[in-house]
């Protein structure tokens, strides 16, 4: 490569010598024919020659500059460059070489994007198959058993047939929560904001799940007495999806014998925030970064064990940024965790 540079370089000098000796030459016989003597006249001479000799080799140089500028664009637009032929070729080195950087560092960032987007693909596809895969063989199994001559048999026709609904009723689950997260990431999915205590709601989802909570010895309260009501502006049947996640999580990852906390409190004049804290195994902080994505868990083998789409938190993420809130997480490893967000108060 470099020998070939240099091979360029001196036949573009040669040429260029060349053609500033021939003109010099044909300038000087003119000058000695015209006068037939070396006058003083002469002095005029490289007052000419100097500034056409300029022309002429800025003449080549643009040349010169043109035609391998112009392949450099040419093989950047083989590569899908748009930008670059959108301005008009230029010969300054300065300018060229900001576009070649600035079309470097956006190929760089596009390149570095798709091997996150593909490691990304890879990563969901293998935990979609892998979170279908799982209720898909239990009802099948149970089902190939039965058609194998257990349904003659009433008990285990009936233990069988409760297992495999089972199942099913997770295959639902994990399907239902894969395309509420797609509208949410597509915008496609509508929020029907009202006036609603926010009090009422979390006492509602309590009241869902006490006897969940009740098995682990769990209990479900408030930080203090709310005798008045809290009231907000924001879709209540999304937000009560919002709590029940975070709840059922708080008792799914909770110690027996422990508590989950509900409090709200005033951010900002128009603002409330509702924190959910519990005093169970945590999360580490490598997990924390995350713990938002569809399918991520924490502890693989423990979550499947509690069952779950493993899209709950990404799902609660979606719904708080679709009311254009925000969503924070703190937690120490073995000390408890608190997930907490906001919501406009109503007016």
């Amino acid at each position: 490569m470099q020998n070939t540079t240099i091979k360029k370089s001196y036949k573009f000098a040669l040429r260029t010598a060349f053609y500033i000796t021939l003109f010099s030459t044909v300038l000087m016989t003119f000058y000695v024919y015209y006068f037939h003597t070396i006058t003083w006249q002469v002095a005029f001479y490289p007052l000419i020659c100097f500034p056409l000799c300029m022309l002429i080799i800025q003449y080549r140089v643009e040349r010169f500059i043109y035609k391998r500028v112009k392949k450099i664009y040419d093989d950047l637009t083989l590569l899908e460059s748009t930008s670059l032929r959108q301005q008009p070729i230029t010969t300054d080195m300065g300018t060229l070489t900001k576009e070649i950087d600035k079309y470097a560092k956006n190929k760089k960032i596009e390149i570095e994007t798709l091997k996150v987007r593909e490691e990304y693909r890879k990563e969901f596809i293998g935990n979609v198959s892998h979170e279908l895969k799982t209720p898909l063989f239990t009802v099948q199994s149970y089902l190939l058993t039965l058609l194998d001559g257990a349904i003659d048999d009433e008990k285990v026709k009936k233990k069988y047939l409760t297992r495999a609904s089972k199942g099913v009723e997770r295959l639902t689950y994990i399907i239902k929560d894969l395309d509420m997260i797609t509208k949410l990431e597509v915008g496609d999915l509508s929020l029907k904001k009202e006036n609603f205590n926010i009090v009422q709601l979390v006492q509602n989802v309590f009241d869902l799940f006490e006897m969940k909570a009740a098995k682990k010895d769990i209990t479900l309260t408030f930080d203090i007495d709310y005798n008045e009501p809290i009231m907000v502006y924001a879709d209540k049947e999304r937000i009560q999806q919002v709590l029940t996640n975070l709840i059922v999580n708080s008792i799914k990852y909770g110690q027996e014998k422990g508590t989950t906390e509900v409090s709200i409190e005033n951010l900002i004049k128009n603002k409330a925030i509702i924190r959910v804290t519990d005093n169970g195994e945590g999360i580490a902080k490598a997990n924390l970064q995350r713990l938002f994505e569809r399918f991520y868990r924490v502890d693989k083998s423990g979550s499947r064990k509690e069952g779950g789409s493993g899209l709950g938190l990404s799902i609660v993420k979606h719904i708080i940024e679709a009311h254009e809130e925000k969503i924070y997480i703190e937690s120490e490893l073995g000390v408890g965790s608190e997930f907490s967000f906001t919501l406009e108060k109503s007016k």
